[in-house]
């Protein structure tokens, strides 16, 4: 296998380009969904993949991301992006205690291979440098996406923030504890 490189993203690596040789897609059978107050897993079956389109929405996406003070990775493999993630610069939540996972993707013939924690690592260390002591992610309820996170630390957010709330209903609303406190 070749070897994967790490390295932050910059607003010029920000075209459509980049995504060329990454394979969002993820065959989706079974998802979480919140049901008389607990988490059940449900028969909801649907291919979530990326066109052209979503290549230009996710360049602005990391690109509202870097402007709002955060930052961005890329894992790439012989030059071509194999995964990536970002957090926003800003801080949320009543406390100010959350920075957010806006993105994280690993292409997916390397998904199981380490380059979704790696990231996760990049993304938890800056958000403790931006003074965060939780990590916020409105995560795809899909079971094999709900069991990376929870692999990572990630428990249900004590506090929801409601415009990620509005933005994808679906989403399970997480945190991941930066800091003991």
């Amino acid at each position: 296998m070749e070897e994967t490189i790490f390295r932050e993203l910059t607003p010029a690596d920000l075209e459509p380009g980049l995504f060329a040789e990454f394979r969002r897609r993820q065959q989706v059978k079974r998802c979480w969904r919140k049901a008389e107050g607990r988490w059940v897993l449900k028969d909801i079956a649907f291919t979530d993949d990326w066109d052209a389109g979503d290549h230009v929405r996710v360049c602005g996406q990391l690109a509202e991301a870097l402007t709002h003070r955060g930052r961005a990775w890329g894992a790439f493999a012989a030059g071509k992006l194999k995964g990536f993630a970002s957090v926003d610069g800003r801080l949320i939540g009543s406390q100010r205690q959350y920075a957010v996972l806006a993105e994280l993707h690993v292409s997916e013939e390397r998904r199981g291979q380490g380059l979704g924690r790696r990231l996760f690592t990049l993304a938890a260390g800056f958000a403790r440098e931006l003074g965060a002591r939780k990590l916020y992610i409105s995560a795809m309820s899909a079971e094999e996406s709900q069991a990376f996170y929870r692999a990572m630390g990630c428990v249900e957010a004590e506090e929801y923030d409601p415009p990620h709330v509005e933005k994808e209903p679906c989403d399970v609303q997480m945190e991941c504890q930066l800091y003991p406190f």
